[in-house]
């Protein structure tokens, strides 16, 4: 019953990043879809939205369980915000490095190797566009995350549905 419970509560606290994610995403790929139709290129890859909204969540949820990321609470949230940003990036940048390396690493024995592969083939604009992003998104998702601690979850809610800052 308590593994249950523990499913649960990370599946509910996987879903914002992992929704707010798939939407950025799926708003980039969009962008790349229709700016490649231009050149008469057909692209799909709505697939990668799907999991790097996921792999991007699972980072978030791990991330914040370490003890050091909430190190700001009660000074301007723009600490919190550009701290938890700086982590959360850096964390997604080493996953996004190891989901390479680790298949590499199955076809050539030695790291090293794998590294050298890496580094050949990796497209780096792409690579430094994708860091771009999501250094712009971990900013904005932090910044909402922590208005919504300051201000309370039930509070945000009733402001953004029911169109009244005011419910004192």
């Amino acid at each position: 019953m308590k593994l249950l419970k523990n499913i649960q509560h990370d599946f509910f606290e996987i879903l914002p990043p992992t929704i707010f994610f798939l939407i950025a995403f799926s708003l980039i790929l969009v962008t790349k879809r229709l700016i490649l139709r231009e050149y008469g290129i057909s692209w799909t890859g709505f697939g990668a939205a799907i999991v790097g909204a996921f792999l991007v969540g699972k980072v978030v949820l791990i991330v914040d369980k370490l003890p050091f990321v909430n190190k700001f609470p009660d000074h301007p949230l723009i600490y919190n915000t550009c701290w938890k940003s700086l982590i959360y990036f850096l964390a997604a940048l080493l996953v996004r490095y190891l989901e390479h390396v680790v298949s590499l690493l199955i076809k050539h024995n030695s790291f090293m190797e794998a590294n050298r592969h890496l580094a050949d083939e990796i497209v780096w604009s792409q690579f430094w566009l994708i860091q771009m992003w999501l250094a712009v998104l971990f900013f904005i998702y932090c910044a909402m995350r922590e208005l919504v601690r300051v201000i309370g979850r039930d509070k945000v809610i009733h402001m953004f549905f029911t169109g009244r800052c005011n419910t004192d």
